[in-house]
């Protein structure tokens, strides 16, 4: 009898476990996850590519490189998301050269994206450029990279929940900035890469500073998954500074009439 409860007990757990709602990636611990390993840097790990040659990460080190991260058996986010940055690539090429940066993109479903899907993938969507590359690692590697980039996914029915993040890595290994979503505004992307590339921020002129002002102003909704312009964060900064700049002449004006009493 105990015997039967117990089996009856394991079925109805199985039951419940496959009525359970399916885990889902949390969006604001995701960003989080993938913002704190900005300004660190990547491992030189061992990659292998469409082609089915190695690919050293080290052999990055020198110049820039954008990482972009999808499943090749995608058919909804990682297709459009690399037609995004098919475009925002042509963007950046005219306006700093095409051989000053390099794009990599990462396979992360380490037990299929073979190299000959990963040809595959570069075939449908189109991927030309000639500093692009396609590859992916075995799970340890590509755990260990992943951890590196901060990035998040969890398994679901038919694929992957995982952040839609784009990175800018500069000559050095260290993780510059991450672009999010799949239609994110080509501003967010080319702003940053100039940084890397050129190693400044860009130079002054009125259409700069306005590109600027909107680049800092902009943020990334990780609940609605785009990206909107908030002014409140400029505002905010020049109230700030206006306050800094009002408090140094109150305290001038206290310090100045202590002086001349004192010498009265």
């Amino acid at each position: 009898m105990k015997a039967f409860a117990g089996g009856l007990c394991a079925i109805c757990a199985l039951i419940s476990a496959s009525w359970a709602t399916p885990e889902r990636l949390d969006p604001r611990q995701a960003m989080q996850r993938s913002e704190a390993a900005i300004g660190k840097a990547i491992g030189n790990y061992g990659l292998v590519d469409s082609t089915g040659a190695a690919l050293p990460l080290s052999s990055y080190r020198g110049k820039p490189l954008i990482v972009s991260l999808v499943y090749t058996s995608c058919s909804s986010i990682c297709p459009p998301t690399t037609q995004h940055l098919i475009a925002a690539i042509g963007q950046a090429a005219k306006l700093i050269g095409s051989d000053r940066f390099a794009v990599l993109t990462i396979g992360f479903d380490a037990r299929n994206d073979t190299p000959a899907q990963l040809a595959h993938f570069a075939s449908v969507q189109g991927v030309k450029f000639v500093n692009w590359r396609l590859a992916s690692a075995d799970s340890a590697t590509m755990g260990a990279l992943l951890r590196d980039l901060g990035f998040s996914y969890v398994a679901v029915a038919g694929g992957f929940d995982h952040v839609t993040q784009t990175t800018i890595i500069d000559r050095d290994g260290i993780i510059r900035r991450h672009v999010y979503g799949d239609e994110f505004p080509i501003q967010m992307f080319i702003e940053p890469l100039k940084d890397v590339v050129y190693g400044t921020s860009t130079a002054f002129s009125p259409a700069g500073l306005i590109d600027r002002i909107k680049f800092i102003c902009t943020i990334f909704d990780p609940g609605s998954g785009r990206y909107r312009i908030d002014y409140g964060l400029a505002f905010g900064s020049v109230i700030a500074a206006l306050s800094l700049v009002v408090m140094g002449g109150l305290i001038l004006r206290e310090w100045k009439r202590a002086r001349d009493a004192g010498t009265a």
